[in-house]
């Protein structure tokens, strides 16, 4: 089901097959420890060096999660890594939650099956364009809270829950010393980016933070990414597009790139990044060549913000991020492929990256360079030929010219480098991979409309040519406007929406009553003026009504709101229904942010001056009747009492729509156009699969092609201009063939 502002609010009946797994008591790997020195990561006594894909487990179905961990196994990752989101495995306090979508020992033992490790990025700050940045949001009324700081509260809620997920993966014996998958974790989040607000107060956090993490006995390292201040045992790590220069705080930690963005995040009304797959190459490939020894794809697959888990403000329900595995669970090529041939490549090198400490450094030209490693760092390779019988050999052949083809000469042969690229040489003598020089096919994605074109509304969507009935009878219901029950509540003055809603819903209604005199009606004629609403500042989005007719929406984050309305002489029932779209997730102070509206609300134009609403009398109502009555659960739906619908029908401000479809046969995923539609929400069979709004794109900003030379930043190769940031990839379900 759907819910559409303007338009309506969609109920799409599916049956699924929810596949069970089951798991074996025996361990994934027999009993390894983990340790590290300068160079790498040292698992089982031996250094490795490591390619890491990020899957969010929260962004998939469970019945995704083997086929993209499978996917990322064929592509040359090694790792899986994950955030933890302690608002959806503790919305209540106390109330975990490790089901569904947020089974993550179920997850975690999957990655396992596959004979791959996995590093857990506890937080329990994560970021991650992810509502309130995984905060729950029940932690803002605990007396006395500030986020993230030397604060006794909040240190003692942090301490409990990462205590949880660590008691949780010992209980389940999912670090490395007990044979399971775990390998690394992470506390804290990009920390070193905020701690400056914080003063000393910062810095004391810091320190608390690691003693508290390496207190806990989880007997595997622990990283901070984006902290140079990183304590003692603790390993700081870099995030960024390029970390090739990244070194740690101290010579006895290993280099570690636990973010390497291989895209972006959208925003609704915005463009759609797009970062070209030899740049990312070219990035890789410069980190291993300088050092370099674990490096993560932030995000090997992106997947979807179900539900209202999209960060914000305006983050799209799609979590894509132009990763090597779309948002449906498919091979993006050619990123995926060509990526698989340099993880290769890489592979081909390894022997002679971990025996070296240290590689040797060769000037090949202005800006063309070499890294040999070696196994036998006593002599020298730049001018002589091993034999089979010797030490294994890599070189990395790197041109950072970002215009120039250039031809190198290294150990006696020549080598032409593309611009922006690295050749790598397993043996030191043959090419087995240039970073610019793309082999892997462009994939093409085919898509089948299943829904009669007969009816302006949602369709299915499909990724073959397959076929799927969809219902032509669609049905409706109005939401009311306004305060819909008796369990509203008056309150003199304005309260802060989250304070109020709990972020159990988007929706607020805020609601009062306004007085015009006939002298007020005669003012406004005479001086051929109206009255206006003003408010100092609002998020995200206001919608404002006056006796249930709509005068005005605006969005904006914290922006003023300046509204004409208009009144009849008598009394008149003002109506605001303040809205969210994904909570702040970044940046110092999340718990002072808020929601709803700052600073002071007023009437002008009234003719014995303006009218202060601040401190009016309001009667409060949380969320939409529909949303409270569960109309959109297969238990509830048909309380609601829809009416077909005519298709010359006006649609209100508010409507509910619900319509049946055939599950297809077949594996393939599908997804929901919503093209047709304005703004809302949508389920599936109870399942909350997320927001949509049909804005649309700038028309410029996007080059005709895409020049991968350079260094790359979000706005580089941007595309969709003019097109509605995203209409369709709403939920992807995988239908086992016996359906």
């Amino acid at each position: 089901m759907v819910v559409f502002e303007n338009k309506a609010i969609l109920k799409l009946l599916l049956v699924c097959l929810f596949v069970q797994f089951s798991f074996s008591a025996a361990n994934f790997f027999r009993p390894f420890n983990v340790t590290y020195d300068h160079r790498a990561l040292i698992i089982d006594g031996k250094r490795r060096m490591l390619i890491s894909g990020g899957i969010h487990y929260p962004r998939a179905t469970p019945q995704m999660w083997p086929d993209l961990i499978a996917k990322s196994k064929e592509g040359g990752a090694d790792v899986i890594e994950s955030y933890t989101f302690w608002n959806g495995h503790e919305p209540v306090r106390g109330q975990y939650n490790f089901e569904g979508r947020f089974d993550l020992v179920k997850f975690v033992k999957l990655v396992g099956d596959n004979g791959l490790y996995f590093l857990l990025r506890i937080g329990p700050y994560v970021c991650a364009e992810w509502n309130f940045g995984g905060f729950p949001v029940w932690l803002r009324d605990i007396p006395g809270i500030e986020f993230r700081t030397d604060n006794e509260p909040f240190k003692r809620e942090m301490q409990r829950f990462v205590t949880k997920i660590v008691d949780l993966m010992r209980e389940e014996k999912l670090f490395s010393w007990q044979g399971g998958p775990i390998i690394l974790l992470q506390i804290e989040n990009e920390y070193g980016n905020m701690e400056g607000s914080y003063g000393q107060k910062g810095k004391e956090y810091v320190k608390w933070a690691a003693n508290m993490a390496l207190g806990l006995g989880a007997g595997v390292p622990w990283v901070m990414c984006k902290q140079t201040d990183a304590p003692g045992d603790i390993i700081d790590t870099c995030n960024n597009y390029y970390c090739d220069g990244y070194k740690p705080n101290s010579p006895s930690k290993p280099t570690i790139w636990t973010e390497n963005w291989d895209g972006w995040y959208t925003s609704w009304g915005g463009r759609l990044p797009h970062r070209p797959v030899e740049d990312l190459a070219f990035a890789v490939a410069r980190f291993f060549q300088r050092g370099g020894s674990l490096m993560n794809y932030y995000m090997y697959f992106g997947g979807t913000n179900f539900g209202r888990t999209s960060g914000g403000p305006f983050y799209i329900t799609s979590y894509d991020y132009d990763a090597p595995i779309d948002e449906y669970g498919l091979r993006s090529e050619p990123k995926w492929g060509h990526l698989k041939d340099l993880h290769a490549a890489i592979k081909l090198c390894e022997r002679a990256l971990v025996a070296a400490d240290s590689p040797q450094y060769m000037k090949l030209g202005p800006r063309q360079e070499a890294h040999i490693y070696w196994e036998n760092t006593q002599s020298t390779v730049l001018n002589t030929t091993l034999s089979e019988s010797q030490s294994a050999c890599s070189a990395f052949l790197a041109n950072i010219d970002e215009h120039n083809t250039v031809t190198v000469t290294f150990r006696g042969k020549s080598y032409s480098l593309p611009p922006w690229s690295v050749s790598i040489l397993p043996d030191c003598s043959n090419v087995a991979f240039n970073t610019a020089k793309v082999g892997a096919q462009t994939s093409v994605k085919l898509v089948e409309n299943a829904l009669s074109p007969k009816i302006s509304a949602p369709e299915l969507i499909i990724t073959k040519n397959e076929v799927s009935s969809i219902s032509e009878s669609w049905m409706s219901v109005k939401e009311p406007i306004g305060i819909w029950s008796e369990s509203n509540f008056t309150v003199q003055g304005l309260l802060e929406h989250l304070k109020v809603t709990k972020d159990e819903s988007d929706y607020l209604w805020h609601m009062t009553r306004i007085y015009v005199s006939d002298d007020d009606v005669a003012f406004w004629e005479e001086n051929k003026v109206s009255p206006t609403l003003v408010i100092d500042s609002m998020r995200d989005v206001l919608r404002i009504f006056i006796n249930g007719e709509l005068m005005g929406s605006v969005s904006g984050h914290w922006v003023k709101v300046v509204q004409p309305v208009q009144f009849q002489q008598g009394y008149s029932d003002l109506m605001l229904l303040s809205q969210t779209v994904g909570l702040q997730n970044y940046g110092a102070f999340l718990e002072k942010d808020g929601a709803g509206f700052r600073g002071q609300i007023k009437l002008t134009g009234f003719k014995n001056g303006d009218i202060d609403l601040s401190k009016a009398s309001w009667i409060y109502q949380v969320g939409l009747k529909g949303e409270f009555q569960k109309i959109f659960t297969i238990e509830e739906n048909e309380k609601a009492g829809w009416t077909n619908l005519k298709l010359d029908a006006t649609p209100s401000t508010f409507t509910w729509y619900k319509a049946y479809f055939d599950s297809p046969d077949g594996s393939e995923p599908i997804a929901i156009d919503l093209g047709s539609m304005g703004k809302g929400q949508a389920w599936v069979n109870d399942h909350h699969i997320g927001r949509y709004w049909n804005l649309t794109a700038p028309k410029d900003g996007c080059p005709d092609s895409c020049d991968y030379r350079g260094t790359y930043g979000s706005n580089k190769c941007m595309t969709n201009c003019g097109k509605p940031t995203q209409t369709c990839c709403y939920g992807k379900w995988h239908f086992a063939s016996t359906l």
